[in-house]
């Protein structure tokens, strides 16, 4: 049998709330826990922490930790605290949650609510209740809405007890008491794996690099290779260093939060795929073309250009025939890059990029039917497809329509890839590192141009999978496996 103890900054909140006649459980002040307990003989006791936990190293703080040191079951734990008050300092603290139908069928929602040990104010929203009070388990949790739409976005606040206004008390103190007599299951206790892994994911994102099933085989993978590996957003990650492997499956860039806590992992010793490095080299065409041309990569004949005037662009016709490919230095998925025909086009094009970027790159058109992308893990070609354009497109995307977006694809095993698109694609990514990259490469007269690297290539369910199904999924979790081993911890 169990016994439960509710723990309050003092004994003057005990007895201005009533809350021993409210409860069937002993309500204490810190004081009392600090001096008293444990007692000798004790039954199994279990913890309900309402001291004020906003600061560091406060009564609530201590309460927490003094708990798990004398193996009192607690809520909130000592974790669940510091995960709140990073997201209030934190400023990428956004969640998102993909909505239900009935959610989404409800009219009107109050920008901010509270959940009582995990029951929403709001009836409608409890499903919602239930997937944050499974993230952080706190006796009160204050919700802000940012949106509301197919995905709920929103903040997640701690919520002090005596912060609770006299109808807020009241709501309060009756889920208290029906909690208190509820056996606790706020988290399955999981298998118990070698290695953690953090997944970053993004819900919101259009066209994120992998799908929802191809998430779901990595975290199968991952067990078979002794990671526990779940999908996380930025909002979720607070501490990297609770992970020993981060997998960065949402679209990079160098001023985002991916590169931010890519770094901050490597430089945690966290092994990180994509590593900062490769993001940083990736994610710019312009140290891609000097790369390529220092270290002698085929690829089309392309000009860093900058200043838009009558001189330049005379310059630029005399090296090009149109039309011809202006391109932004970041940008993935076919985004920031545009065909122009003409010197009006030109003109018109280049100085609408001017404003983002003082660089941009200029390349020779070549139309093909497709584009091959090799897969490449550490040094080793995984996979191959071939990328058809778009319908009435010279892209494999097509972001101007909405439907048919892309073209079609055809995945092959990588020794039925050309030679020259083989030894291309490794000699482009050697000059990026040893992670995994997605190498686009143009196939004419058999002569191969790389056009870049992708340091976060796309790996979708049924797409780049087609050839190798699961296997695919165990190369790229061996590969961790084998750096955590290396790793030596």
């Amino acid at each position: 049998m169990y016994k439960t103890l509710i723990v309050v900054d003092n004994d003057d909140v005990c007895l201005n709330d009533n809350l021993p006649n409210i409860v069937s459980a002993d309500v204490i002040g810190f004081d009392t826990y600090l001096n008293d307990y444990p007692k000798l003989n004790e039954s199994t006791t279990r913890i309900i922490n309402l001291c004020d936990t906003h600061q560091y190293l406060s009564r609530g703080y201590y309460c927490s930790l003094l708990a798990e040191a004398r193996q009192h079951n607690i809520l909130p734990s000592v974790k669940t605290i510091n995960e709140l008050r990073q997201l209030s300092i934190d400023e990428e603290s956004i969640i998102s949650f993909k909505n239900d139908v009935a959610v989404l069928n409800q009219q009107t929602f109050p920008q901010e609510y509270k959940v009582y040990f995990g029951k929403a104010e709001v009836p409608a929203l409890q499903k919602l209740a239930d997937r944050i009070f499974n993230l952080y388990p706190a006796p009160i949790l204050n919700i802000i809405f940012l949106d509301m739409n197919e995905f709920s976005t929103f903040n997640v606040e701690r919520f002090a007890f005596s912060a609770l206004n006299k109808t807020q008390r009241k709501k309060f103190t009756e889920h208290l008491s029906d909690f208190t007599q509820t056996v606790w299951r706020m988290r399955k206790r999981p298998k118990k794996y070698r290695w953690d892994m953090a997944i970053l994911v993004n819900p919101v994102e259009t066209v994120p690099p992998s799908n929802k099933e191809a998430l779901s085989r990595f975290v199968k993978a991952a067990a078979k290779h002794s990671i526990q590996a779940e999908c996380v957003t930025i909002g979720q990650v607070r501490n990297i260093t609770q992970y020993d492997a981060l997998f960065i499956r949402e679209t990079t860039a160098i001023d985002h939060h991916t590169y931010r806590l890519a770094s901050k992992a490597e430089n945690s010793g966290v092994v990180v795929i994509d590593d900062p490095a490769s993001i940083l080299r990736c994610c710019n065409k312009v140290y891609l073309h000097d790369a390529f041309n220092y270290q002698k990569v085929p690829s089309l004949k392309t000009e860093v250009i900058s200043n838009c005037n009558e001189d330049s662009m005379s310059k630029l016709e005399a090296i090009f025939t149109y039309p011809l490919v202006l391109k932004m230095p970041e940008g993935s998925f076919s985004k920031g890059v545009y065909k122009v025909n003409d010197r009006q086009e030109l003109q018109q094009k280049w100085q609408e990029l001017l404003q983002e970027s003082a660089l941009i790159l200029a390349q020779e058109y070549l139309y093909t039917e497709f584009d091959w992308r090799i897969g490449v893990l550490n040094g080793r070609a995984i996979y191959a497809c071939r990328y058809l354009m778009a319908r009435n497109h010279w892209q494999i995307y097509n972001h101007n329509v909405k439907r048919n977006t892309s073209g079609g694809f055809e995945t092959l095993p990588t020794f039925e890839a050309p030679k020259t698109v083989l030894d291309a694609a490794l000699k482009a990514a050697k000059i990026i590192g040893n992670g995994l990259y997605g190498v686009d490469i143009k196939h004419h007269n058999n002569h191969a141009y790389v056009l870049e690297v992708n340091d976060n290539p796309s790996i979708d369910h049924k797409v780049e999978d087609a050839y190798l199904g699961n296997e695919l999924y165990m190369q790229i979790m061996s590969e961790f496996q084998r750096r955590l081993e290396t790793r030596g911890r």
